[in-house]
């Protein structure tokens, strides 16, 4: 049994990670100050005596005695990021400080959760872990890009400097159960939108492409992240490699949900990739034969039904 901290738990993609660490009988510290996480998320955990629900932004510094830290604490839809600005970029580098420095001082191993935005709007495809990206420094969108960016270097340095044990990362578009109905990213939109047979709103021409990862598959991954041998520390894609058209998302979500529906396109955002889909040849050699499980069609049917049963409540 390992003592598990677990920041952002309350969140989306924590919630699962919280779930199945529980499920493993590891004991779990869930951190969140519910800026966009919630207690629906993890209130079926509470109960469970090896969990632990606590309140709190890790700006601010946190001490507890742990084996391992998951650093997901973070909003990571645009909606959400950019709403404060600031605040999700000290909650990036602030965050990433602090929890390297509980890291430390307990000789924990801890995993950063950072994301495919690190490579911009990329001149490579598909993007490779040795693509150091184009991204926008000054955009609307670089509270985030840049805040994953610079929590990678203190990951780095504190690695190279302090001899903490770290893994790092890098998430391509995650959805699923649990996704904020309002978070303003493209899954939940538009499944929201066609089960309220309102028009699903695309972005720009409906020609750039996502790929799409359902979310235990991206459990599965940081999970066997987090136990490679120390030697090995990253960075390594965690993505679904299919990859697709808005124009093709939408269209499947109007068919599972059996939607009348129309598609509306409005003006392309600043600083919007126009393509991202990962290699993920690293994290196949590395995690165990590591590969996404669940395809496209599989994981929207869980996703719509879970937004299903939302609207009743």
């Amino acid at each position: 049994m390992k003592r598990i901290l677990v920041t952002g738990g309350a969140g989306f993609i924590g919630s699962h990670l919280c779930e199945r660490l529980l499920n493993e009988n590891n004991e779990v510290i869930c951190l969140d100050n519910y800026f966009t996480g919630s207690r629906d998320n993890i209130v079926h955990l509470i109960n469970n005596p090896r969990f632990e629900l606590v309140r709190h932004d890790v700006i601010n510094p946190f001490m507890a005695e742990v084996d391992e830290i998951y650093n997901l604490a973070c909003p990571a839809s645009p909606v959400h990021y950019q709403y404060n600005a600031i605040k999700t970029i000290k909650t990036s580098i602030m965050g990433a400080i602090n929890m390297l420095g509980l890291a430390k001082r307990t000789k924990a191993t801890i995993l950063q959760a950072s994301t495919s935005e690190v490579y911009g709007d990329p001149a490579v495809h598909p993007q490779h872990e040795s693509y150091w990206g184009n991204v926008n420094p000054i955009g609307i969108r670089s509270c985030y890009d840049e805040g994953k960016r610079c929590a990678e270097t203190l990951f780095m340095d504190y690695h190279r400097q302090n001899e903490v044990d770290i893994k790092i990362v890098r998430i391509f578009n995650t959805y699923g159960p649990r996704m904020h109905p309002q978070d303003g990213r493209v899954v939940s939109n538009f499944i929201v939108q066609a089960l309220q047979n309102k028009d699903l709103t695309i972005y720009g021409d409906g020609k750039q492409t996502r790929s799409f990862q359902y979310v235990d598959d991206l459990v599965e991954g940081m999970m066997r992240m987090m136990n490679t041998p120390k030697s090995f520390i990253g960075p390594v894609n965690i993505g679904n490699p299919h990859e697709f058209t808005m124009l093709e998302l939408a269209e499947k979500i109007i068919q599972l949900t059996r939607s009348s529906s129309k598609i509306t396109f409005l003006p392309l955002p600043s600083d919007d990739p126009k393509q991202r889909r990962p290699n993920i040849s690293l994290a196949k050699k590395m995690l165990k034969d590591w590969e996404p499980k669940i395809q496209l069609e599989e994981g929207l049917k869980k996703t719509i039904a879970y937004f299903k049963e939302k609207q009743k409540t």
